[in-house]
């Protein structure tokens, strides 16, 4: 297990990880949360219904529209977007209760949400960079395949969401890694080798060891 961030000296920076739906974008994170003590999963927003075993504070901030909107109007998220029907969106000050505890924020936001965090240049504005990773399926008949294992949506769902994955993989370029989903240690493997070569970059460090 990894160091806390407080005695590594290093100074909090975002981590962002995004895939169309079914990918498994929120197994990757559960993962590297439980190997790497240094981050702390954000914690979203949605006006959706909590699914089956689900706990308000928990997995989501469960709002209804009217209070979503009213905080959007507020000016409190960094990004929001609607996704198959619902809201999903990313408060400011939980990113920055995050950073001010210590902790790397992870977020697990979708294509949408991802673009408008970088289009409205928000990270800057927070003092801390922004690490992007997008999560590619192998192959979109994998996907459906996934899609469908995981027994949740119905077959029109699914299919909206197999078209619009063709349009999210379009925009892999704009993120600063790319994984080709495989297995989940695979998985995890190639994003510790990305939080690595990060944790390493210069202007994150405060001094070497050896001039303490």
């Amino acid at each position: 297990m990894a160091k806390d961030l407080a005695s590594t000296g290093q100074k909090p920076w975002i981590l962002l990880i995004s895939a169309p739906s079914g990918t498994g974008k929120t197994t990757l994170c559960q993962s590297l949360l439980q190997s790497d003590n240094r981050f702390r999963r954000l914690i979203t927003c949605t006006t959706r219904p909590p699914r089956t075993g689900e706990s308000d504070g928990d997995d989501y901030h469960f709002l209804n529209r009217e209070a979503f909107e009213q905080q959007v109007a507020q000016g409190e998220f960094m990004e929001h977007a609607v996704v198959y029907d619902h809201v999903y969106g990313s408060r400011k000050k939980d990113v920055l209760s995050l950073i001010h505890q210590g902790y790397h924020p992870l977020l697990n936001i979708d294509v949408q949400g991802a673009a408008s965090i970088r289009e409205q240049n928000l990270p800057e504005q927070l003092g801390v960079d922004l690490i992007t990773v997008f999560l590619c399926p192998p192959s979109l008949e994998e996907l459906e395949r996934r899609l469908r294992g995981r027994q949740s949506d119905q077959a029109e769902v699914i299919a909206r969401r197999l078209n619009s994955a063709r349009d999210e993989i379009l925009q892999w370029k704009a993120f600063d890694y790319f994984i080709e989903s495989s297995t989940r240690s695979h998985d995890l493997e190639r994003l510790e080798q990305i939080v690595s070569a990060e944790s390493l970059r210069c202007h994150r460090l405060s001094s070497p060891s050896v001039l303490s």
